[in-house]
């Protein structure tokens, strides 16, 4: 049994951000990547320092959000040039991996 390099990519946003939705689609419909994963967060803080958090309290949650997806390495450089004009400098992490062939 082999394996294939890929790149992995993680997008930090938040719920407020609206972005979400819109990166998706682009993913899935522009970008074809092979398949993405959400995942929302209970509690996180980026570089402003403010803390996302969830609580009885909360009427309106702001909630960190993660996006990750895995591709050819070629193909990732590409989509990560594409998406650094709409998603914020920071907020992007990718590194190399290997997936089981």
């Amino acid at each position: 049994m082999g394996a294939i390099n890929v790149t992995m990519v993680r997008i930090y946003l938040t719920e407020a951000d609206a972005q979400l939705t819109p990166l998706l689609a682009r993913l899935h419909d522009e970008e074809q990547v092979k398949g993405v994963t959400a995942f929302r967060g209970i509690a996180g803080f980026g570089a402003s320092g403010k803390m996302h958090s969830s609580s009885l309290l909360d009427l309106s949650l702001n909630l960190p959000v993660v996006v990750e997806f895995f591709d050819a390495p070629a193909k990732v450089e590409k989509i990560i040039q594409h998406l650094s004009a709409e998603v914020g400098a920071g907020h992007i992490v990718h590194w190399s991996a290997q997936v089981n062939a």
